[in-house]
């Protein structure tokens, strides 16, 4: 997952690829039926839903498991299937509002099912994907082991994501307060910026966390760590847009920016993220969530979205004041949190212009590699979605050769 993100992170205008790893999608062109990426999401991400279909047959079916220990199971199972398919949705096919009668993948609910499925449409998949949510937090529990596994307060923040997109702002306000508790400064850590962003278990934002131990690391594959540090001995190619960092003050505890002596894109890079063998990768904060209720009230409660964004600020940053901001001045805003409070980490440029359907266009003057001066990403544009694998499309004769055309 860690890897999926960062290579959402890399198609965006905040940060700069220098070359190799991740460059094919930092120059978006990297969706191809036979590609690697194209792939490996598919592959990897129905390995997993095959993996929580016989999870949830097993304990269903189970005669050794005590009852009152199958709902919280169960619930692990169906959130992280929704989520295994939500991810699916973002990488294959329009944003949801684009048109939900468009195919999307197909969809499996038992498993090692050896007879390929036709595709599904988008109104199919959604509907699938609220189901299994709404099992998850039914019967789910908020115990766990640590912030790798998910619970009900997962499930939440799930659920707030794919309302986000669906743009059903009250539920998604609904579900993402579920998911942070409602408190803000009690959901948030601040000093956890000066970690590294390396420990699921420093502070209180950590969700959803990939764990990472030296004698089961992804070593120097852990995204995104492995690629931000410039000072640790990793890959080392990914830099910070100069003027992204001139959005933070100095006062912010999230500048962790360091200006080099360069003055080509690699001028800046970021310390946010530090690199070991065992270097936790993070996959849902609360700040998050934070921001995912923000942005729903505001659109019934404008006032009320202000003053959750400058809670969330001044947490960040003492000094901050709150902004005079109106209508879509105070949702750009809104926009321009989520991408300082949540860079590296999830893709969020690309997961909000996709939502939102809005182009992503990169900055001019030298601060990008790979400007796209003449082909920027626009509202819609078909690179923000992979096309069907060759190999799924030649070992699945219910999906149709044609496919990938005009994909």
């Amino acid at each position: 997952m860690g890897s999926m993100y960062f290579a959402r992170t890399n198609k965006g205008n905040d940060v700069v690829n220098s070359g190799s790893w991740f460059g094919s999608d930092y120059e978006n062109n990297n969706r191809e039926p036979n590609y690697r990426r194209t792939a490996f999401t598919w592959n990897f991400l129905y390995y997993l839903i095959n993996q929580t279909n016989a999870l949830i047959e097993g304990v269903e079916g189970s005669t050794a498991i005590a009852e009152s220990d199958k709902g919280p199971l169960l619930g692990q199972a169906y959130a992280m299937r929704a989520f295994f398919y939500f991810e699916l949705s973002l990488e294959f096919q329009h944003t949801y509002k684009f048109d939900t009668s468009l195919p999307a993948p197909p969809i499996y609910d038992k498993p090692s099912q050896l007879e390929g499925k036709p595709m599904s449409t988008q109104a199919e998949m959604y509907a699938f994907i609220l189901s299994d949510i709404e099992k998850s937090i039914q019967i789910g529990s908020s115990e766990r082991m640590n912030k790798s596994y998910f619970n009900k307060e997962v499930a939440h923040g799930i659920a707030a994501r794919v309302y986000q997109v669906m743009g059903n702002w009250p539920k998604a306000a609904e579900h993402a307060k579920a998911a942070y508790g409602g408190n803000v400064n009690a959901a948030l850590s601040p000093d956890v910026y000066k970690n590294g962003f390396d420990d699921m278990d420093a502070g209180n934002e950590w969700m959803l966390a990939s764990p990472q131990t030296d004698d089961q690391s992804a070593y120097y594959y852990t995204a995104p760590h492995g690629f931000f540090t410039q000072t640790e001995s990793a890959y080392n190619n990914t830099y910070i847009n100069k003027n992204f960092k001139n959005l933070f003050t100095k006062t912010d505890v999230r500048n962790t920016f360091v200006t080099t002596a360069r003055t080509d894109y690699r001028q800046v890079y970021t310390k946010k993220f530090v690199f070991s063998f065992h270097a936790d990768v993070p996959l849902m904060r609360t700040a998050e969530m934070i921001l995912i209720e923000a942005e729903a009230l505001y659109y019934s409660n404008p006032a009320a979205a202000h003053a959750l964004l400058y809670a969330l600020q001044v947490n960040r940053d003492p000094a901050a004041v709150k902004s005079a901001n109106l209508g879509q001045a105070l949702l750009d805003e809104i926009m321009v949190e989520r991408r300082k409070e949540l860079y590296g980490e999830i893709g969020v440029e690309w997961y909000d212009a996709k939502r939102l359907r809005k182009g992503l266009p990169r900055d001019q003057g030298g601060v990008h590699r790979l400007p796209m001066t003449s082909n920027p990403l626009m509202p819609d544009d078909k690179r923000f979605f992979l096309k069907i694998p060759q190999s799924e499309i030649d070992a699945n004769p219910n999906i149709p050769s044609s496919i990938n055309n005009d994909r």
